[in-house]
């Protein structure tokens, strides 16, 4: 057989194995790689090139070398799931950087990262201000994940008391121009609707690269170009509506309540409450009906 022959068999071998043996070591080995993962994966890499180019040697031994790797790997990988002694050697440990809004110099010389770094990771993360994180860790794997101070973060409606709607993941019904059958039956929406919505927005179904239904009904349709086309009710759920809408007012009701200043104030807000929840149960009990 040619060199060039060989080369290319080898090579084509080469890669089936190392997907093989990518898929037994799993999902972490492509993620997040240990110090322990991270020289694995350069030995493999390296015994795959010798596998494929070094003619003067017997083939076959690199794969029982790859075998070799790939099963300590895997068994490190079992000893750190059972045993958090070799997980802390293995893996190593997180590393506080900023703690109550301090930063600790010498966790950060321990971690041999310089201030910029520092800044440059906050950043990624939206912090421009060192002063307005209370904590950030470096995690094993490298990455620096921060909190920031109370005052600093942004308002959420459960910090103002406010009770909203389940959310449901976004279906894909229309992908390169083709319905998706099992992505629009987890909808409430037919496939007649769908076209007509698309005929209303005056697309046709073959220029639709992405379309995509929300939990709330809405379709939004991309073509790929940089024309808009605002999102429609794809199927309106005016009880879902009216049971969210129901849920902020009595939520609101009750923060109201517990901010009133005066026990006068506190029983307006309680009868109020009491009011609303009996005429909604009675609605429902008519609804129901």
């Amino acid at each position: 057989m040619p060199d060039w022959l060989e080369i290319i068999v080898r090579t084509l071998a080469a890669i089936t194995i190392l997907f093989i043996l990518t898929k037994v070591l799993g999902k972490r080995q492509i993620s997040q790689l240990s110090l322990f993962e991270y020289i694995t994966g350069i030995s493999i890499g390296n015994i795959a090139a010798y596998v494929s180019l070094d003619l003067d040697n017997l083939w076959y031994l690199g794969i029982v070398s790859l075998a070799v790797w790939v099963s300590i790997s895997v068994g490190m990988e079992f000893l750190t799931m059972r045993s958090k002694r070799v997980r802390d050697i293995v893996d190593g440990n997180a590393t506080v950087l900023i703690e109550n809004g301090k930063l600790d110099k010498q966790k950060l010389f321990k971690e041999r990262l310089t201030v910029d770094e520092l800044l440059e990771q906050l950043r990624k993360k939206d912090v421009f201000r060192m002063a307005d994180v209370e904590f950030a860790v470096m995690e094993p794997s490298g990455e620096i994940n921060v909190m920031l101070k109370k005052e600093h973060k942004p308002i959420t409606p459960e910090l103002l008391g406010w009770k909203v709607g389940k959310e449901h993941v976004a279906q894909t019904v229309i992908m390169d121009g083709e319905i998706e059958a099992d992505a629009l039956e987890k909808t409430d929406c037919s496939k007649e609707q769908l076209l007509h919505e698309l005929k209303r927005k005056n697309v046709r179904l073959q220029d639709v690269f992405v379309g995509q239904i929300d939990g709330n009904g809405r379709l939004s349709v991309q073509t790929g170009d940089l024309r808009q086309y605002p999102e429609s009710k794809a199927h309106p759920k005016p009880r879902d509506r009216v049971a969210m809408l129901t849920e902020q007012f009595e939520a609101e009701l009750i923060r109201l309540g517990g901010l009133a200043r005066n026990e006068s104030d506190r029983r307006v807000y309680e009868s109020a409450l009491e009011r609303f929840q009996a005429g909604m149960g009675h609605l429902q009990d008519q609804l129901q009906e």
